[in-house]
């Protein structure tokens, strides 16, 4: 039931990204998709009982998600062309959450959107 939950979640959110995308809004779009993304990197820890949080402080603290990449690629829960998408992928992420904007384009985003879209399918089972 998780799972179904999830995925209606991740279409929504993926639907909301091409939607900002196609309205001329890459920097939102590239946000919105990259969380998507960590998302699924995380339920993807859970499902094969990887830790995606630290005790940091006495606190619990989320994992970067850059981290949990290499721990499932270390695992086999994909290989290590995907790891590298995926950090790449990051990457872009990153740009548009810290106001790199001019470091990618539109289409750049476009093929994240499709590539993040293609991976959460083909590793959601």
């Amino acid at each position: 039931m998780k799972g179904i939950v999830s995925a209606e979640i991740f279409t929504d959110f993926i639907e909301m990204a091409h939607h900002l995308l196609t309205e001329g809004y890459k920097d939102p779009a590239a946000v919105i998709i990259g969380s998507v993304l960590e998302e699924h990197l995380r339920q993807l820890c859970i499902k094969n009982e990887i830790a995606f949080e630290d005790i940091r402080n006495e606190k619990m603290v989320n994992k970067k998600a850059d981290t949990l990449n290499g721990e499932l690629a270390n695992k086999q829960v994909y290989n290590k062309l995907d790891q590298k998408s995926i950090t790449a992928w990051l990457d872009l992420r990153n740009k548009a959450a810290h106001g790199k904007y001019s470091e990618y384009n539109r289409h750049q985003v476009e093929l994240l959107i499709s590539s993040v879209t293609e991976f959460i399918a083909r590793t959601t089972s």
